[in-house]
């Protein structure tokens, strides 16, 4: 975790908007974390800034804690029919690009779904959802678990 002054115009216009670090133990303060939705925590890590300030490698926080690359998520719907993308996805089929395909162990494959108050798990890897999870009191909690 860090705190700091931002130090570093990520986006080159003129303002400093992200923490300059060496994030990848190169021994240079050459990475930078950028907080682009402005909440007050970093989401985007930029690795190996160049003189002109492009990244040799950018990672996007899905807002799940986990740093991904970019790379499209593959996931199942509950008619069985596979998608590719994310992190954010339309899977409750409402029109809205709202739900969040979460890949926890990074294969590829979507391991968890959140749907509102509803999360979908998948508890054996095979790409299937197994379990429905639901907060009926928003609290952010389960209070509900169903297997599917």
């Amino acid at each position: 975790m860090w705190s700091a002054e931002l130090n570093v115009d990520a986006d080159d216009d003129g303002v400093f908007d992200a923490i300059g670090l060496d994030f990848d133990g190169d021994g240079r303060l050459d990475d930078a974390l950028t907080d682009s939705d402005g909440d007050g925590t970093a989401d985007h890590l930029l690795l190996d800034l160049d003189d002109d300030g492009h990244p040799e490698a950018s990672f996007t926080d899905d807002g799940t804690g986990t740093w991904a690359d970019g790379a499209q998520i593959r996931w199942l719907g509950l008619d069985g029919v596979e998608s590719t993308g994310g992190p954010l996805v339309d899977f409750d089929g409402d029109g809205q690009v709202d739900d969040r395909v979460v890949d926890a162990d990074r294969d590829g494959l979507a391991d968890r779904v959140l749907v509102g108050d509803e999360a979908y798990v998948d508890v054996d890897a095979d790409g299937r959802w197994d379990l429905k999870l639901s907060d009926s009191d928003s609290d952010g909690a389960a209070d509900a678990a169903s297997q599917l």
